[in-house]
């Protein structure tokens, strides 16, 4: 069956990709959960936030700096925006796979 992130990463599944580089592509959210709800994906198959190690610091903070720019392009980074990583069943994550939702556009409430 294989991983959707990994497969929209190869290009097999279209999707609306906003960003691109060698460690990450960022796609809009087939269901998003406020106005902008871009999704930031490592390129690097990696189960959840609990799967990196130290070597993913790199990464992960790159992966933030990525989110902070396209809150800045999508117009949200003056009224505010939520990062989220969700790390396992628990947290609500579905797709095993990192990413970072960057979610915006609204006044943002607990559950968004």
């Amino acid at each position: 069956m294989g991983c959707i992130f990994c497969k929209i990463i190869k290009g097999d599944i279209a999707s609306e990709i906003v960003y691109r580089d060698d460690r990450v592509v960022a796609i809009r959210d087939i269901e998003p959960k406020a106005p902008i709800h871009v999704l930031v994906l490592s390129v690097e198959h990696i189960a959840s936030l609990s799967a990196t190690t130290d070597e993913h610091r790199p990464l992960i903070g790159h992966m933030v700096a990525v989110a902070n720019e396209l809150a800045r392009s999508e117009g949200i980074a003056e009224s505010g925006y939520r990062l989220v990583i969700n790390s396992g069943p628990d947290a609500g994550q579905d797709v095993h796979h990192l990413h970072l939702h960057v979610l915006g556009g609204r006044k943002l409430g607990w559950r968004t």
